[in-house]
């Protein structure tokens, strides 16, 4: 848990522990989160690694569709009180970098000072949607190169973590996003994030070409277009990187609609409050005995 008062004992900046997470033999494996809350809950889980989702905070934040309407400042807001949340690199989706390869300078730089480990660059024309929604566009390769060497330039720790992003399997198909995949390698990406694939075959494909050449991510969009691999044979595939980004969001989603409708049925929420967390070990869960412990060291007496 990220505690109010730091102890000073982190050795490693966030990019090198992540860096230590993706060369382990294991794949790891990153929830998404989509605010503070959820991220505590997936650290408190077990998990290495948060995931700060582009759908899942658009969802949160303003209640609409990862369709491009966060702007860079939203999502950057949203970074810095995840990783504050938490002790575990977050990895946070920074869609196209919100313009050129001249605003990716300034996204790098934000996303870096608010903490995150690492983040993921995508290819496609802004407005963009999510990598698993039709009527999407990708800009030439070479532009998202060079916005991948503004990146590789923008990090002040070179641990921070550049994991480039293609969507151009969906409109120009599986060679292209290979291709796409070695160049934005040779630009400087540190990992490789092939979106929407829809099929074993073609995720087979990709890890076969391009796990040499950088470590891959593989997105378990849950209801997504990706098929939704064993853990068994994402391993035996080689991929680096796990991310489940809508999950947590989804179950959020079930719960909240589960109590408003026994609180509509009956006028209270009484019957549902045995399976819900009691006041007291929620507020545990989100960190009042620290607090209480700080107005002990702190408050003259």
């Amino acid at each position: 848990m990220g505690d109010l008062l730091p102890d000073g004992r982190r050795a490693t900046s966030p990019g090198a522990r992540l860096r230590e997470l993706l060369a382990a033999p294991e794949p790891l494996l990153a929830p998404g989160a989509y605010d503070a809350l959820s991220a505590r809950l997936i650290e408190q889980a077990g998990f290495d690694a948060v995931y700060m989702t582009g759908f899942g905070s658009t969802a949160s934040l303003i209640g609409r569709p990862d369709v491009g309407l966060l702007s860079g400042a939203e999502m950057v807001d949203n970074a810095r009180r995840i990783t504050a949340a938490v002790d575990r690199p977050v990895i946070a989706d920074a869609d196209t970098g919100y313009g050129n390869a001249i605003n990716v300078l300034r996204t790098v730089a934000a996303y870096e000072q608010a903490g995150v480990a690492g983040i993921h660059l995508e290819d496609q024309v802004m407005p963009k949607k999510c990598g698993h929604m039709s009527g999407k566009a990708v800009i030439p390769a070479e532009e998202m190169a060079g916005k991948i060497r503004a990146a590789v330039a923008a990090r002040r720790d070179p641990d921070f973590v550049l994991i480039a992003r293609t969507d151009s399997a969906a409109v120009h198909g599986i060679d292209e996003a290979i291709s796409r995949g070695r160049q934005y390698a040779e630009a400087g990406a540190d990992a490789l994030f092939v979106e929407a694939l829809t099929s074993e075959a073609d995720l087979a494909r990709v890890a076969g070409e391009l796990r040499g050449v950088a470590p891959l991510v593989f997105n378990w969009a849950e209801g997504g277009r990706t098929p939704p691999l064993p853990l068994a044979r994402i391993r035996e595939l080689g991929f680096a990187l796990v991310l489940f980004p809508i999950g947590t969001l989804l179950a959020a989603t079930v719960g909240i609609r589960a109590l408003l409708a026994r609180l509509r049925a009956d006028g209270t929420p009484a019957a549902a409050l045995p399976d819900l967390p009691s006041f007291t070990e929620f507020t545990e869960l989100i960190g009042l005995p620290e607090i209480t412990e700080l107005e002990r060291r702190f408050t003259a007496g």
